[in-house]
């Protein structure tokens, strides 16, 4: 019973540390983002490719696949020092699992658009692909000093 509990918190908690990952699309305001002045600035739709945003591990991943591993090897693999020999090789390959999981769970499609402004300069702004451009399209680049997004 006492496995089944610690195998339920750190399921849990797994899935919990990959939905606070923040939002990188260009429809998509923080509540801490909502009423400050941006500027605007208009241009054209120079170019369009596509990227991966790779968000980054947290380690919970690895630290969860390694608890299950060992908890699942460790429990089920002989007695004494066979056990404890199969929870470290289950710890590790469970490990390595979790890792990729995450990895997985925290990657993103995203665009690379580079915009032409009016006054002649060059700007290039990566956002998750959940809208799209077209090259020769007309955008607005909204801009708070720190983010910039691409809009229609």
């Amino acid at each position: 019973m006492k496995k089944f509990v610690a195998l339920s918190v750190i399921t849990s908690v797994a899935l919990l540390s990959a939905c606070a990952s923040p939002s990188n699309s260009g429809s998509v305001y923080r509540a801490g983002q909502t009423q400050n002045e941006q500027s605007v600035r208009m241009g054209v739709v120079e170019s369009v490719r596509e990227v991966t945003i790779e968000k980054g591990q947290s380690g919970v991943g690895t630290a969860a696949g390694a608890a299950l591993g060992g908890i699942a090897a460790g429990s089920s693999i002989g007695g004494g020092n066979g056990a404890v020999a199969a929870g470290i090789v289950g710890a590790i390959a469970g490990g390595l699992i979790g890792q990729k999981v995450e990895g997985n769970m925290n990657q993103k499609r995203g665009l690379e658009i580079t915009v032409r402004l009016d006054n002649g300069e060059m700007k290039a702004i990566v956002q998750e692909a959940d809208e799209y451009f077209r090259a020769g399209e007309r955008v607005r680049l909204l801009s708070n000093g720190r983010t910039t997004r691409v809009t229609h």
